[in-house]
């Protein structure tokens, strides 16, 4: 037998018992949450897994004491929109209402891991937003004016300070898209998606909320005009009120309550390379390209683009908005080219006309409704599960949701955040 092979024989039997050991290890840890089966019935059921229904339910307990409450997740925990974007958080709005619930969003991100007693892994790198003419720059002037007005933290960079930030960008002089400068906001960042889900459904276990997986509801049970109830694949269970947030398939079950939804689903794409050294501190944006990217814990480089704007419920995208994402990114940085991409996927995005969310009442009594982030829902899932929280709690509007109820679209009263606030990631 020859030393090489002798030497890759050990290297394989070492590998081995190391992921036998991990493997037995990983068999004694205690579940993160209790996986539990339906009660007949509850206080409040909410619909919807994912991070907004899990902060629901854990608000309901920790901030008004309700702990008879059940989340019904049809599959798994996190497996929709919270497990499948590109985990960037900032506040970088243009109109008052949204910088309000944008950066109370943040400011619980910036205490979440100490709040919930487990790591969230927040990093607060910044975000730079491209200028890459004089109207952008322009634009961004009055952004971060109404930025710092609405008492958000924002700053307009030069190109040197840019290329500061990111070395790895093209500012030369000759580059596709010229880089003028930027808007900066140095409290955003990123944090672990599946962590933040995994956390809330963690606390929320804690306090005594129940965690249905596998449960899918197939319509909701009115008496005397009012929702008292839901039909699941685990038999109907009842409830005192019951809560939406269930994103790109909000519309799908309002249509099981009986009434429209302004809302269009859309597929979202996002994809990452294989891991590299660190070299991009910071996540950039170009609104102008469609295109963002920053760099994972791991070294993944994490790559965004546009919406496909045509109505699915398709969990891939479609390859021509992918082909733009990409190069749109590496004329933005022409090193990427050498990198292979591991994975791609996409979320669907539930996109309201004014690209605000809703968050209140439903035309049915006791039905409430968590809706319309877009392309901006993990960012919000703190605020979203508090204001939805207080309202299912206490039967009142929260004063950040008060602007953003469903009858906006009777009264005309829109907030069109779709170009205000860059592109909406």
């Amino acid at each position: 037998m020859s030393w090489k092979h002798l030497r890759d024989t050990k290297q394989k039997y070492s590998l081995l018992t190391l992921l036998q050991g991990a493997a037995s290890r990983h068999r004694e840890w205690a579940p993160a949450w209790r996986d539990a089966q339906p009660k007949p019935a509850y206080d409040v059921i909410i619909v919807g897994g994912g991070g907004h229904g899990l902060a629901t339910a854990y608000y309901l307990a920790k901030n008004h004491g309700l702990t008879n409450v059940a989340v019904l997740e049809r599959g798994w925990i996190g497996g929709g929109n919270t497990g499948r974007n590109t985990t960037i958080v900032r506040s970088n709005y243009l109109y008052p209402e949204s910088a309000r619930l944008y950066d109370f969003s943040l400011k619980l991100y910036e205490n979440l891991s100490q709040a919930l007693n487990f790591n969230i892994m927040l990093s607060q790198r910044g975000l730079i937003v491209l200028a890459h003419s004089r109207h952008d720059l322009e634009s961004m002037s009055r952004w971060a004016n109404a930025m710092r007005m609405n008492g958000v933290d924002a700053d307009l960079l030069t190109r040197e300070q840019v290329k500061h930030l990111a070395p790895a960008l093209d500012t030369s002089s000759h580059a596709r898209y010229p880089i003028l400068g930027a808007l900066t906001q140095a409290r955003a960042g990123t944090a672990r998606h599946d962590a933040v889900a995994w956390g809330y459904a963690r606390g929320a276990s804690a306090l005594g909320v129940d965690i249905v997986q596998n449960c899918e509801v197939r319509g909701f049970i009115e008496e005397a005009g009012a929702t008292v109830g839901v039909d699941t694949s685990l038999g109907q269970v009842r409830a005192g009120k019951v809560g939406i947030a269930a994103a790109g398939h909000s519309s799908v079950l309002a249509k099981l309550a009986g009434f429209k939804l302004p809302v269009t689903s859309y597929a979202l794409q996002a994809m990452v390379s294989e891991p590299v050294k660190p070299m991009l501190n910071t996540v950039v944006m170009s609104a102008a390209i469609g295109s963002y990217a920053s760099q994972s814990d791991k070294g993944e480089m994490v790559i965004g683009g546009p919406l496909d704007l045509f109505p699915s419920y398709a969990q891939r995208g479609s390859f021509s908005v992918m082909q733009d994402a990409i190069a749109g990114t590496l004329a933005l940085f022409p090193s990427f080219s050498r990198l292979p991409l591991l994975r791609q996927w996409a979320g669907i995005v539930d996109v309201v006309r004014d690209s605000s969310p809703i968050i209140g009442r439903t035309p049915l009594k006791n039905l409430y409704i968590n809706c319309g982030w877009g392309t901006g829902g993990f960012k919000a899932i703190p605020v979203g599960g508090w204001t939805f929280a207080h309202v299912l709690a206490t039967g009142r509007d929260h004063e950040l949701a008060e602007p953003f109820q469903l009858d906006r679209f009777n009264t005309g009263r829109l907030i069109d955040e779709a170009a205000g606030s860059g592109i909406a990631h």
